[in-house]
C-alpha cells in the first residue's frame, strides 16, 4: 500500500524516493515522460535526466559550499551521490558524470527496490489528501502549476534558463585548442588536461561579442516577456549585452591557462568540458544561449578550433517556474495552507542539481519521521544542508525571492573575525563538527542513515 505520493522524477524526486524507501517506506513516484508527456529540454524519458549541464560542480569539500553538500550527501546514503561517483567524468576538481549512464543507473536503482512503484503518468492537480511531496522541478506542467497558484492563492514565478550547446570531440582542431585545466588543477579522475581550451585574441574577440549582440534571438511568447532571467545561468548575448568585457571575466576568462601551442596567453578563452563517458561529446561550458539555431551555427564556428566543429545539440531555451517557498511554505517544506503537501526540488527555489537533490533528500527524511511519530531536527544552518533549507524557508526576503545555489553567504557569519584567506576551510570545518552533532542523534531514532 503506497504511504507517499510524489510527483516528478527527476533529481529531487528521486532522491525522496529513495530515501523513503530506504526507510521501509512504500513511495508511487509518478513521473510524466514516457507516458505520452515531454518537457521542452528533457529528450529522455530516464529519470534524474541532466539537462542544462553534466557538472554537479566542486567536489571540493574543504573550500568549496557546493563540495561540502556533496560530502554531507554522501554521509547520508545519497542516491544521486552514488550513482554520480559511479559515473564520475574527468573534470578537473569537479564532479562531472556521464549524463545517459547516470540517468540510466538512478533509473535501474530504483525501478528494482522492492518500496518504489514507479508510474508513467502526469498529473494535473495536487491531491487533496495523502502524504504527497511536489518535486515537478522547474518544468512544471502548465495544469499543474495552474493547480498550485490556486493553492497557495497567487501565481508562481519563473524565469528562463538556457541550454549550452555540445560538441562532437572529433571535430575540434585541437592544432589550435590544447587540452588543460585551470591553474593544472587534478581531480580524482584527471590530469590537470580536463578541459579544450580555445584561445581567442583582442580582434577575436570583440569581433566574437559583436556577433553575439547582433545573432538572430529566440522569439518570446507573449506571456514570457516579462520573465526574468536567473542570474546563475544567464545566456552568454545577455552577459555581452552588459559590457564588452562581461565575458572575459566569466565563461571566457583566460586566468590560469597557458597556451601549449605557443606558451603565450590568450585574450580569451572558451572553455568545452567532457560531457560522455566515451569522450566523444564536449559541453561549451558557461555557453548557454536562446541565439537562433542558425545563427548558433555561424558564431560558434568563428572561435579559433571551432571552424570545422559539428554540434550533437544546439543551445536552447525553457521556462522554470518556482514558488515563493519563505511564503508559503514552513521549516518542513509544507505547504502552510495543505500541510499534507511538501515541495522539493528547483520548484522551491534552490537551484543546481545537486541543491535540487539535496531538498529531495531532506524532504523524505521528514515525511519519514512524520511516519515514524519522530520528531524531525532540521540540519543546523551552519551545515550545506541547513543553510540551504534556512534560505528556502526564511532566511530570504519573500518579497524578492529567488533562486540561489548554495554558498558560503548562505552560512551564518563567525562572532570571532577571521582572515579572509582561512575563511572557507573555517566554514567546512565549523560544518563538519555541526553535521557530527546532528548526525548521531538522528541515526540512533530509527532513522538509518547509511
Amino acid at each position: 500500500m503506497t504511504q507517499v505520493h510524489i510527483i516528478g522524477g527527476g533529481l529531487a524526486g528521486t532522491e525522496a524516493a529513495w530515501q523513503l524507501a530506504e526507510q521501509g517506506v512504500k513511495v508511487r513516484l509518478s513521473e510524466m515522460r514516457g507516458g505520452g508527456d515531454m518537457t521542452p529540454a528533457h529528450q529522455t524519458d530516464g529519470l534524474a535526466e541532466l539537462v542544462c549541464s553534466n557538472s554537479f560542480r566542486s567536489d571540493d569539500a574543504e573550500k568549496n559550499a557546493v563540495g561540502l553538500l556533496h560530502q554531507e550527501m554522501r554521509d547520508l546514503n545519497s542516491i544521486i551521490m552514488a550513482e554520480g561517483g559511479k559515473h564520475r567524468l574527468p573534470a578537473g576538481s569537479a564532479l562531472a558524470v556521464d549524463r545517459d549512464h547516470f540517468s540510466n543507473g538512478v533509473t535501474k536503482s530504483l525501478s528494482e527496490h522492492p518500496n518504489i512503484e514507479i508510474v508513467r503518468e502526469r498529473i494535473d492537480k495536487l491531491p487533496e489528501d495523502g502524504l504527497t511531496i511536489v518535486a515537478t522541478g522547474p518544468l512544471t506542467a502548465m495544469s499543474l502549476a495552474q493547480s498550485i497558484g490556486a493553492a497557495t492563492g497567487e501565481d508562481s514565478l519563473a524565469f528562463f534558463d538556457a541550454i549550452a550547446p555540445i560538441v562532437y570531440k572529433d571535430s575540434i582542431d585541437l592544432d589550435t585548442a590544447w587540452m588543460q585545466s585551470r591553474w593544472d588543477k587534478v581531480g580524482p579522475e584527471g590530469d590537470g588536461k580536463d578541459y579544450i581550451n580555445c584561445p581567442m585574441d583582442k580582434e577575436q574577440y570583440y569581433a566574437f561579442i559583436q556577433g553575439l549582440l547582433d545573432g538572430e534571438k529566440t522569439d518570446f511568447k507573449q506571456w514570457e516577456k516579462d520573465t526574468p532571467y536567473f542570474e546563475g545561468c544567464m545566456p552568454i548575448e545577455v552577459m555581452a549585452s552588459r559590457g564588452p568585457e562581461t565575458l572575459r571575466y566569466g565563461p571566457m576568462k583566460p586566468v590560469g591557462l597557458t597556451n601549449s601551442h605557443t606558451g603565450g596567453k590568450a585574450y580569451a578563452v572558451v572553455q568545452l568540458r567532457q560531457d560522455n563517458a566515451l569522450g566523444t561529446l564536449w559541453n561549451m561550458v558557461g555557453f548557454q544561449t536562446k541565439l537562433k539555431y542558425g545563427a548558433q551555427t555561424d558564431l560558434l564556428k568563428t572561435i579559433p578550433g571551432l571552424e570545422n566543429a559539428e554540434f550533437a545539440r544546439m543551445g536552447g531555451l525553457h521556462r522554470n517556474t518556482f514558488i515563493n517557498s519563505p511564503k508559503l511554505l514552513d521549516k518542513e517544506l509544507r505547504l502552510k495552507k495543505a500541510p499534507h503537501i511538501r515541495f522539493a526540488g528547483q520548484i522551491t527555489g534552490c537551484e543546481g542539481y545537486v541543491e535540487s537533490a539535496a531538498v529531495g533528500l531532506m524532504v523524505g527524511r521528514m515525511v519519514a519521521a512524520e511516519l515514524k511519530a519522530e520528531p524531525f531536527s532540521c540540519p543546523p544552518q551552519t551545515t550545506a544542508l541547513g543553510a540551504l533549507l534556512s534560505h528556502i524557508t526564511g532566511g530570504a526576503d519573500a518579497r524578492d525571492y529567488q533562486p540561489m545555489n548554495v554558498n558560503f553567504g548562505l552560512f551564518p557569519p563567525f562572532a570571532q573575525r577571521i582572515k579572509k584567506k582561512e575563511r572557507k576551510e573555517a566554514y567546512t570545518r565549523r560544518a563538519r563538527e555541526d553535521f557530527a552533532k546532528w548526525y548521531q542523534p538522528m541515526s540512533t531514532k530509527g532513522l538509518q542513515f547509511a
